[in-house]
């Protein structure tokens, strides 16, 4: 792993952490909405590392503002533990430009 690839790592990470507070937040504002069908999120991790994210409708309709709430939370830790990952790169990032100059 490289110095540049955690940074892409990182960001993987945070975009996965936003498609699921996307699809908590539109499964909340629909949760009364008839015949609304949950949205869900299907990640995949890529083999250099990272992951993929996306956006996917349940096959039966309904909600569950409890489950969403709990992804919502779980988002905001997600995003935060990236957020680390991605000043601790920046910080060695920093520190070999100053050991290179």
């Amino acid at each position: 792993m490289t110095i540049s690839s955690a940074f892409d790592f990182a960001a993987s990470g945070m975009n996965a952490a936003v498609v699921t507070q996307s699809a908590a937040g539109a499964n909340l504002a629909n949760s009364l909405t008839l015949g609304y069908r949950r949205l869900g999120v299907a990640q995949n991790t890529v083999p250099e590392g990272g992951v993929t994210a996306k956006l996917v409708r349940g096959r039966v309709p309904g909600g569950d503002p409890i489950l969403d709430v709990v992804a919502e939370i779980g988002a905001v830790y997600s995003l935060r533990a990236n957020i680390v990952s991605l000043k601790t790169a920046d910080r060695m990032t920093g520190t070999v430009l100053n050991l290179r100059a």
